[in-house]
C-alpha cells in the first residue's frame, strides 16, 4: 500500500499534541478503554474521547466492544512509517503499570 505524501503530514500532524502521542505511545503496548487512559493521563473523559476519535478518524486507532467496556488499540499495519517512531517512544512506567494493573473500569 502506498501512502501519500498528503496522508504522512496529516498523520505526523495528529502525533505533534503530546495528549495524542501519548496515546499512541500507550496503546501500543496494549489494548485500553477511555477509563485507563484517563487514569494515566489524569485528564477527563471528555479529553480522552476528542483525542480518541481524531486518531480513529485518521485510522490510527480502532475500537473493539467487549462487555459494555469499548476498548481501543492501535492500528498501523501499512504505516511503517509510524511503526518505526512509535517503536522509540517511552513505555509504561512501573508506577504506571502498577495503577493500570488495580484500575477497575467503573
Amino acid at each position: 500500500m502506498i501512502i501519500s505524501i498528503e496522508e504522512m503530514a496529516e498523520q505526523f500532524k495528529l502525533l505533534g499534541d503530546k495528549t495524542r502521542l501519548r496515546i499512541v505511545s500507550l496503546l501500543s503496548q496494549q489494548p485500553m478503554c477511555v477509563c485507563h487512559l484517563v487514569a494515566l493521563l489524569q485528564t477527563t473523559q471528555p479529553n480522552i474521547s476528542q483525542h480518541l476519535r481524531k486518531l480513529k478518524d485518521a485510522g490510527l486507532v480502532v475500537e473493539e466492544r467487549r462487555g459494555q467496556w469499548i476498548f481501543y488499540s492501535l492500528s498501523i499495519e501499512g504505516k511503517p512509517h509510524l511503526k518505526e517512531a512509535i517503536e522509540y517512544l517511552p513505555k509504561v512506567g512501573e508506577k504506571e503499570q502498577e495503577k493500570l494493573n488495580a484500575l477497575v473500569c467503573e
